[in-house]
């Protein structure tokens, strides 16, 4: 009996370390960002994916976006990777995402499920036939307004056939009789800045690949934005005061501190949930230029990361989260425009009027994007050949440490450098 007592005793603290049970419990790392409340959606919907999968965790870790642009991908680089991530820039990390052909359970009805082009972006190259990741969204840059603004002074709206010299002289007017601090807040980043210059004639990518930012439309922009500085109708603090980094003013028009912004349609939601009954704002879309009315495309995309220890879970997750009825979920939920093809019909989940007609005039948006922005936001080396230098060197320019000219010279070589590192 003692014997028998004795193995007892010897199997529970076998089985208490682990020696004989195991855990086969995987858990799932997401890197994720929010512009307003899509982590909130999205971990409604990793709870009912764990509870039909008791098998997996999935933790969501939340960071700020410049934490996405500028930390993440070295972090990914030097080996340190989640097992997803969401990403914006997603031209910058192929070759890190894990194929997931093999651990989706029908990939062809996941690849019908989404835009060919945004697929292709994922991929290293034309022969490159994955699937590495999920399209969340469509994204279009674009104006808004503070309704209430422009009704208090008694000054009318213009239409986007106006353009911008003709938005800006009614945003000053408007402010200078509500006493509001600035006319236009601008976010700090060359996404932002490109689809105006588009709009004024500027078309950037060469048939080579290769870019020319010295054009007619750049040097409109630029120098709009240069004189709104120097007038004081915008705040200095987004562009001069980020520190080299992108810088969203998002604030200055929540709190009722610039009559215009310009940002794009993932602000949606972020507006219906902290401007609230505060005051009526507008989607304006993209003010017309001498030869479009465009923005710039984006979107953001959740990745399977190559070096994640469990592709199967992560291509069960995909398979979920792809879910036309999913998918619909977290659209509705999130107001944003889908990047999925094949939804059910669904209503946005709002009663906030503002922001479902702003869903609206964004998705009317879409059929004007010219070609030029299509290229140059799917060109490989948009973010270092243009984007950042650009936010940079207008930030520069914009601060009197370099004049336009200089300012063009130098973005022209970062482009060149960022395309061909060895030319």
């Amino acid at each position: 009996m003692r014997k028998m007592a004795f193995v007892l005793v010897l199997m529970l603290a076998l089985i208490s370390t682990g020696a004989f049970a195991q855990d086969d419990s995987v858990t799932l790392r997401i890197t994720w960002y929010d512009d307003g409340n899509e982590g909130e959606v999205l971990r409604g919907l990793l709870d009912q994916f764990e509870a039909n999968n008791p098998d997996i965790t999935v933790e969501l870790d939340i960071v700020a976006y410049n934490v996405i642009l500028e930390q993440i991908p070295q972090q990914v680089q030097a080996g340190e990777s989640p097992d997803l991530l969401r990403l914006t820039n997603y031209l910058g990390l192929r070759g890190y995402y894990l194929d997931l052909t093999p651990y989706l359970s029908e990939p062809a009805t996941f690849e019908d499920y989404f835009p060919e082009g945004v697929l292709n972006a994922f991929r290293v190259d034309a022969e490159d036939e994955g699937l590495y990741g999920l399209p969340l969204q469509t994204t279009v840059s674009g104006l808004y307004a503070n309704a209430t603004l422009f009704e208090q002074a008694g000054v009318e709206l213009p239409t986007v056939e106006d353009g911008w010299d003709v938005w800006i002289e009614a945003a000053t007017a408007a402010a200078e009789a509500t006493e509001t601090p600035y006319a236009i807040a601008f976010d700090r980043a060359g996404h932002r800045f490109v689809g105006p210059a588009i709009s004024e004639g500027a078309s950037f990518v060469n048939e080579d690949g290769s870019m020319t930012i010295d054009q007619p439309g750049f040097r409109v922009m630029a120098e709009r934005l240069k004189a709104w500085h120097d007038s004081g109708i915008t705040p200095v603090e987004v562009w001069l005061g980020a520190g080299g980094s992108y810088a969203a003013a998002a604030d200055y028009f929540i709190n009722g501190q610039a009559v215009l912004y310009m940002a794009g349609s993932w602000q949606i939601n972020n507006f219906a949930t902290n401007i609230g009954e505060n005051f009526d704002w507008v989607a304006i879309g993209n003010p017309a230029g001498e030869e479009a009315a465009s923005g710039m495309p984006g979107g953001a995309a959740l990745l399977a990361m190559a070096a994640t220890e469990h592709p199967e879970e992560v291509g069960r997750l995909m398979d979920f989260l792809a879910t036309p009825e999913i998918y619909a979920e977290f659209t509705a939920q999130t107001l944003f425009l889908p990047g999925h093809l094949e939804l059910p019909e669904f209503e946005y989940v709002t009663d906030n009027d503002d922001a479902r007609a702003a869903l609206e005039v964004f998705a009317a948006e879409v059929p004007k994007l010219a070609d030029a922005a299509y290229a140059l936001n799917f060109h490989p080396k948009f973010f270092d050949a243009f984007n950042i230098p650009t936010r940079e060197r207008l930030t520069q320019y914009l601060a009197g440490e370099l004049t336009l000219d200089e300012a063009i010279e130098r973005i022209q070589q970062d482009a060149d450098t960022a395309i061909n590192p060895e030319a």
